[in-house]
This record gives C-alpha cells, structure tokens and sequence, in this order.
C-alpha cells in the first residue's frame, strides 16, 4: 500500500494541531486554486463543485484522490490512439484496466477503498470502453454507490457520439462534472484518427464518420452547459494530424462553454498495438506541447496536471494503487468511517489557506527580482505542494515556470525512477531522465545523491537541495530572486 494512504490516528493528531496553530490570513492566488482560476475569480457555487475534485482543481490535485471503475467495456467508436487491452497492470493509459466489474463489485469496491483512502473525493467511469454508450450499468453503478458514499462527487467521460441522449439523465442523477473527447472541429481531420463510428445500429467510416461525431460531440457539448454542467474536454496533440488543429478546437469549446481544455500527448509506443504505434506516429516531444498549450492561453481555460489514467485507477494523480484493490484482495466487511474523510477535509482547508499565503508571499518576493527571462524548472513531489521526494525515486516531475509574474504549473513529465534497489542506475539517468528535462534549468529535490548531481550539472541542469519540504512557490520564487539578484526575504 502507498505511504500516501493515511492511517486516521495520523488525520487526527494533524487536526489537533492545525486547531492549535495561528490563522492564516491571505486569499487565493491564480496560481495556487483551479486550473487556472482561484475561488475569489469565480461564482462561489462553481467553487463548491471543482474545489476538492483533482482534476477539475490543479490545487486539489494536491490533497486528494480520485477512483475509476471499469464498469464499461463497451464502445462505440474507434480510435486510431486506443487499444483497449486487459490485464496490463505495468500500463498507465486510457482504456487499460486490470479487471471489469459489475455495478454491484464496483460499489462493493469503492467502499473498500474509502474506508483506506480519506483523500478519495471523486468517483469516475471512464471506461474501457464508452460509459454514455454503456450508459446502463454507468448509472447503475452510482445509484448503488450513492447509497453507501453520498458524499462522492460523481463523473464520467465520453467520446460524445451516445452523449446528447443522455444529457437529461445526467442532470438528473446530479453529475455535475462530464469529460468529452474532442480532437477535432473540422470533420477532415477526423478522418485521420477515427476509422469508424457505431451509430444507430450502422456503422460509418471516412467523412461520414467524422461528421456525424462532431455534430454529436457539439451538440452534447452544448446540452451539458446548458445544464450548468461543468465540462472538461480532453484532446490528444497527435503531431502532423491535429496538433495545430486545436486551437480551432479551443475556440469552438470556448465558444460553447467548456469549463476546461486538456490537450493531452499523444501516446504511441509500438508495444501498445494501437494503430498509430504500429504505424509509427510519434507523439509530442514535451516542450511541443507546452509551446502548443502556450497558444492557446487566453482561450478556454487549460488543465495542465493530467497523468492520462487507467480505466481503474485509484488514488492521488501521480500514483496509481489499483493493483492493491482488486477484487480478490479487497476486505468486503472493511467498515467505512466518514469521521476520516471529515478530518481529512479539516486538514486540508488549513493547509490549503496556510499554502495560499506562502503563495502570496513568493508572489511578492519575485516582484522584488530583476527583469530575467523566464525559466522551467522540475520539482520532485510527492503531493501537498511541496518539494518532499529524493531525486532517485521520482518517476514523474512537475513542471513549473518562473518569472517576475509569479509561479505557475505548466506539466508534468514521466520518467523511469533513477534509483533501483538502493542503487542508481546511469542508463535510467542517461536514457529517460535527461531527455526529459529538456528545457528545464533546475530540478528541486528533498535529497539527491551526488552522482547524479553531478551528472545533471554537466547537463546544464542545477539540482536545488537547499529547500527540503517547503512549498513549491516558496521555494522556486526564492532561487529565482537569489539567481536574478534579489535578495531573499525569510517566507517563513
């Protein structure tokens, strides 16, 4: 089990003290609330659904988990990016999950989980297959959860061709967070990622395809928003297909009131036996699809923290412990306990408000520096906004850029851990990690070993130790204003 499932005499003895301790004054900062907009820059009620759901609140991401079910293998289109394989348990990508279950094992299985993880706030079916096509067991599924967990927050993802049939339906259970699948507006492009379409009983292929899903995907779109629906479109940036393409899309969503736009790399490794990978389409190099997100500022608003889940994942984005609840290694009598969660809750809203003044006051201090060029930096987390994990065990980096405007997240990037069995290993370093960090001018660690120190340096990359467990803000504010000739207030 992950260290990041917390035991509740731990919840406990962390809501005592943060009782204890002073108030913290300071409001929200753009950086630190939403993906791109905090609780002072939106109605109160939309706060209210996004503020502890990670994926619709890069600060949420932070402090709390989410649970896919794999409660619906059936789909009705098909993707040139998608292979929905089983019993992949070493694959972290859309559609791949390690078991299917019934309504009733997934009810069964989410109440497991809460009563180990007080962060899971979020309960989604995104698959493997399709949930509005298999819209049956999708909503069966959450009346049964509802009766065991009422306090879940309830969300699917779509493709979009079955969505406008059950836009009703949806308002009607009170699911109020819906992900679409859109790459594309312009029915021409679609013909280079979907073969075929299943719809009212025939099947198209070619342009026909293409147009009938796009005119279903803004028409569910638009039926969803209207509900006062929050919607998130996902897109895959495929280069030399439609990477250009989206910011067409960006506009139409926007135009149409979607709450978020996460363009998604395209993932085409051979060894997935999707089309593309077996027909060799690379997907973006990391600093193409933060140029790409770059255009697209000041159009819809963008999420940039996705890790692309598997259909049944579990736990905080970044980490996935599925494997440790399969149906076989589930305790079914597991007495689920809502005084953690409310704890938890406690916890976080104190931690949050105490992150969101050292937010401000990084804010303040980089306001102080010298005019410099921006600069990407790479921040080794394990969660809570914080720089809290050794280099060596890192398989992901959060990216984050700096500049006198501030601190802001822009990415993460995958990478295979440096540190196997108490050992570095040079090939992990050489192959996967450097090229990774492209573009990135300093790395923050709790720890790092001085091989790979040294290694990074001769990279050009500065690997920053002298911030243990402090904020992220606080810390790359204070690098930068030191580097750029500012000095350094105590933000403590």
């Amino acid at each position: 089990m992950s260290s990041n499932v917390i035991p509740l005499s731990s919840i406990r003895a962390k809501a005592q003290m943060a009782e204890a301790a002073p108030k913290p004054a300071g409001g929200c900062s753009a950086s630190s609330c939403g993906s791109s907009k905090g609780a002072g820059d939106m109605p109160a009620h939309i706060w209210e659904k996004i503020k502890d759901h990670p994926c619709y609140s890069e600060e949420a991401h932070h402090y709390f988990a989410r649970m896919h079910v794999a409660v619906a293998p059936a789909c009705n289109i098909q993707c040139n990016y998608c292979n929905r394989k089983y019993d992949c348990a070493n694959e972290s990508r859309p559609g791949v999950t390690s078991e299917r279950l019934t309504p009733e094992q997934a009810a069964l299985k989410v109440a497991a989980v809460a009563a180990r993880v007080p962060q899971l706030s979020v309960l989604g079916i995104a698959g493997p297959g399709d949930s509005m096509f298999d819209w049956k067991k999708t909503f069966e599924t959450f009346r049964a959860v509802e009766k065991r967990l009422p306090d879940l927050k309830f969300c699917v993802s779509t493709n979009g061709l079955s969505l406008p049939d059950q836009v009703e339906r949806l308002a009607q259970h009170n699911i109020d967070h819906v992900t679409i699948t859109i790459n594309m507006v312009d029915p021409e492009v679609g013909t280079g990622i979907y073969p075929w379409i299943y719809f009212n009983g025939r099947r198209y292929t070619g342009l026909d395809a293409s147009k009938i899903l796009h005119e279903r995907q803004m028409e569910g779109l638009e039926g969803l928003t209207a509900k006062g629906i929050l919607v998130k479109v996902n897109s895959v940036m495929i280069p030399g297909v439609n990477d250009q393409h989206l910011i067409a899309v960006n506009e139409a969503i926007k135009a149409r009131g979607a709450f978020l736009h996460n363009v998604m790399p395209l993932i085409s490794a051979p060894e997935h036996g999707t089309w593309f990978g077996l027909n060799g389409q690379r997907g973006p190099k990391p600093m193409e699809l933060k140029e790409l997100q770059d255009k697209l500022a000041g159009g819809a608003n963008l999420m940039r923290h996705c890790r692309q889940c598997r259909a049944d994942a579990v736990g905080m984005l970044g980490e996935d412990l599925s494997q440790d609840f399969t149906m076989d290694k589930i305790d079914a009598d597991a007495a689920y306990d809502p005084e953690a969660r409310r704890l938890y809750r406690e916890v976080v809203e104190r931690e949050r408000a105490d992150h969101r003044q050292a937010a401000e006051a990084a804010e303040a201090e980089l306001s102080a520096a010298a005019p410099a060029p921006a600069q990407l930096v790479a921040v080794c987390t394990k969660g809570g906004g914080r720089i809290n994990q050794h280099f060596g065990h890192a398989t992901e980096f959060q990216i984050y850029e700096v500049d006198r405007d501030g601190v802001r997240f822009v990415g993460h990037r995958k990478v295979e851990n440096y540190c196997k069995g108490g050992y570095g290993d040079d090939d992990a370093l050489e192959d996967s990690v450097i090229p990774a960090l492209e573009g990135i001018a300093a790395v923050f660690v709790s720890k790092i070993g001085s091989c790979p120190k040294r290694d990074l340096a001769k990279a050009g990359i500065a690997a920053i130790d002298a911030y243990p467990f402090e904020y992220i803000e606080t810390a790359v504010a204070g690098w930068f204003a030191e580097a750029f000739g500012a000095e350094r207030r105590d933000l403590a």
